[in-house]
């Protein structure tokens, strides 16, 4: 089960460059049910290590908390799958930022969607999703705006 809430940003933190991050690119196979394909790449501040998962991921229904399955693809399975996605393939930069007990995702995602930048925040449960209190360089709430989700901004026009 994920559980999550997404807001937009006012702020960017300014030591950015002080995160590990990930660069992902992701594509969707279909939006309804969501079956997504994304590889990621996670580079390390600690030290010179990266590494490159590749996930095709099956999500549920729902805005705040839905059910999330992932499976781990070898790089051949990626590179075929995401020929086949339909829609806008998304690349988006997602620093990990500690806050609490926390890990916010911020991502800052590139052309034709840029300049958003959203940050998420998962939760064990609904009653802790509901209880956080963001840091105060976040901006409106839009885990409720179901435009937000990659999977619609996949099929976005431009």
């Amino acid at each position: 089960m994920e559980i999550e809430r997404k807001f937009l940003i006012k702020d960017l933190p300014a030591d950015m460059d002080s995160y590990d991050h990930i660069i992902m690119e992701q594509g969707y196979l279909t939006t309804d049910p969501v079956v997504r394909v994304r590889s990621e790449k996670r580079v390390y501040r600690s030290g010179p290590k990266e590494e490159i998962d590749y996930v095709l991921t099956y999500k549920g229904k729902g805005l705040m908390a839905r059910e999330e399955y992932n499976l781990p693809l070898t790089r051949e399975a990626y590179d075929s799958l995401i020929k086949k996605t339909e829609g806008n393939i998304i690349s988006k930069k997602r620093l990990l930022i500690p806050f609490e007990k926390y890990m916010i995702e911020l991502d800052i995602f590139k052309e034709p969607f840029a300049p958003l930048i959203l940050a998420e925040v998962e939760f064990d449960s609904l009653e802790e999703a509901d209880s956080f209190i963001p840091p105060k360089w976040f901006s409106e709430e839009v885990t409720n705006d179901p435009s937000y989700h990659n999977s619609s901004m996949s099929k976005r026009v431009f």
